[in-house]
């Protein structure tokens, strides 16, 4: 405790004689008249002069993920508003005036410049306060502190104890960029999900189903002939036994029908109940397999639902 008090006390009896010589230094320059050579000289020595006093308040705010150099810069920037604003007429020393100014410049500085989201000044201002209720209250209750003890501690309510909790997040950001293996191979950003197309084939394919339902068997067949077998309308009309302009009129039927039940949300409620039934609960199953039955594929394709979306982009 004494090595403490003697690091105290030298550390005021500092303070206390750069501000001595600063403030006589500004009393001088008030006594010089405006535009004399000699004023900006007094201005710079009494710059100079406190320049190691705003160093050590700038490294009050060390550790915060601000470079050393850009605390030291705001706070001279405080030292030298501290210098033109001091009033050595009022008879206070320009210890007492400059502390406060500076300490006032780093904490704009944060306010303004650090923050990677801006949030209102109100949510800003919650953050310290929740941690210093959090670090305050873990002493007390020898536990981590609920929501719901912070709230009370601050007289505030749960949500916006909430509020502020989200808001201090904005504070830091990490970029996707960020490598997550030594070799960097691995960003961030591959984590991060995406917009899964096979929802989108998942309804359509549901959709397809209920309108294929509504076709004859013969429909069903010529369309599986088309665009799963790949079979020419004349190859068509030699399997089937009727003529190529017949098939032609069948295609552009069944594709209209198919087109209306697709573009006619709830439809399909006017198919019998076991029907509907029948296609829900076959799902994940193949909904073309009645094409694999009626027709034997001209070329390799590598799934049924070759057929489903080469009759939809024909309709």
């Amino acid at each position: 405790m004494l090595g403490i008090s003697e690091d105290c006390g030298a550390s005021g009896a500092v303070l206390d004689a750069e501000s001595d010589r600063a403030t006589e230094l500004l009393a001088a320059m008030e006594a010089v008249p405006v535009g004399d050579p000699s004023r900006a000289a007094l201005r710079d020595r009494a710059i100079e002069a406190w320049l190691p006093m705003a160093r050590r308040l700038a490294n009050r705010y060390g550790n915060r993920g601000v470079p050393g150099d850009d605390l030291m810069q705001t706070a001279t920037v405080g030292l030298i508003k501290a210098v033109d604003r001091f009033d050595p007429a009022h008879g206070f020393g320009f210890g007492g005036f400059a502390v406060p100014t500076i300490l006032g410049e780093l904490k704009r500085y944060f306010r303004d410049r650090v923050w990677m989201i801006r949030v209102p000044r109100r949510l800003q201002e919650m953050r310290p306060a929740i941690s210093a209720a959090n670090i305050e209250l873990t002493q007390t209750l020898r536990r981590s502190p609920s929501l719901a003890d912070i709230a009370a501690h601050l007289g505030l309510t749960e949500n916006a104890v909430l509020e502020g909790l989200e808001g201090a997040r904005a504070y830091h950001t990490v970029s996707l960029s960020t490598p997550l293996l030594t070799d960097g191979t691995r960003e961030l950003s591959d984590t991060l999900g995406t917009d899964d197309h096979a929802y989108a084939l998942a309804e359509d394919r549901i959709a397809l189903r209920l309108a294929l339902a509504r076709l004859s068997e013969r429909e069903l067949r010529i369309l599986t002939l088309r665009f799963y077998g790949n079979l020419t309308q004349a190859d068509i009309a030699r399997q089937i036994g009727i003529s190529q302009m017949h098939v032609s009129r069948l295609l552009s039927r069944s594709l209209l029908k198919l087109r209306h039940c697709l573009e006619a949300p709830g439809d399909h409620e006017s198919l019998p109940a076991d029907v509907v039934a029948g296609l829900h609960e076959a799902g994940r199953a193949d909904m073309m397999e009645p094409c694999r039955t009626s027709a034997t594929p001209r070329s390799s394709v590598s799934s049924p639902p070759s057929c489903a979306s080469s009759a939809r982009n024909r309709m």
